[in-house]
């Protein structure tokens, strides 16, 4: 890697990539130029050669990038060529949809343990995993090798939930809860917020009907 102040926009762009490029592989293409997967990504040739550019060298002059050496490098990068265990708290709504999503596990991050604070919730047995009471994390996490946490509570058990990942040594979070939450700054957190979406696609409207 050539830079480890890599922007937060390429590393989002480079997971695009990946995305268009596997379903590229499946449609039979093994070499794709840049122009095309530029265009595949909705971005230009120029920041697709700049995105790599933090990783190394890509590419064949004349010829363009081979599908599957690039998805390669790309998830070598990224630390995506292996499997994350990861812990869910919270099995409501949210919580279930993501354990139902089984291209978790596809694209190298596995739900390996479910905890809920509700006591109807605790014990039950849900997509093969039973429900664990978060308490018991801080025992679970390096029994399973937990590293990732996924919070999916409601807001206002969000930094409860935090507490008890920070206490089991999980390295991640992606919190799901609309809430913000406190922990050490060692410990990287991404929010995933569908109203920032929605915001911005109803700005977007509203701008073009100007």
């Amino acid at each position: 890697m050539k830079s480890e102040h890599i922007p937060k926009a390429t590393i989002g762009r480079l997971a695009v990539y990946i995305q268009v490029l596997e379903n590229l592989l499946r449609d039979g293409n093994e070499v794709i130029s840049s122009e095309r997967l530029a265009r595949a990504c909705s971005v230009n040739s120029s920041q697709i050669r700049k995105d790599l550019a933090y990783f190394g060298e890509f590419g064949v002059r004349g010829v363009g990038y081979y599908v599957q050496e690039l998805i390669t490098s790309i998830k070598q990068s990224l630390g995506i060529d292996r499997q994350w265990k990861c812990a869910l708290i919270g099995v409501g709504n949210m919580g279930s949809a993501l354990l139902r999503h089984h291209d978790f596990e596809k694209r190298g991050f596995k739900i390996c343990a479910a905890f809920d604070c509700d006591p109807d919730k605790i014990g039950l047995e849900f997509e093969g995993m039973e429900i664990i009471c978060p308490t018991h994390l801080k025992e679970q996490a390096p029994e399973l090798g937990l590293e990732i946490g996924i919070i999916a509570t409601p807001p206002d058990r969000a930094q409860r939930a935090a507490n008890h990942l920070v206490e089991a040594n999980i390295r991640g979070i992606i919190n799901f809860a609309p809430s913000r939450i406190n922990v050490p700054k060692h410990i990287p957190v991404e929010y995933v917020d569908f109203f920032d979406h929605l915001y911005s696609i109803a700005f977007q409207i509203t701008l073009g009907s100007d």
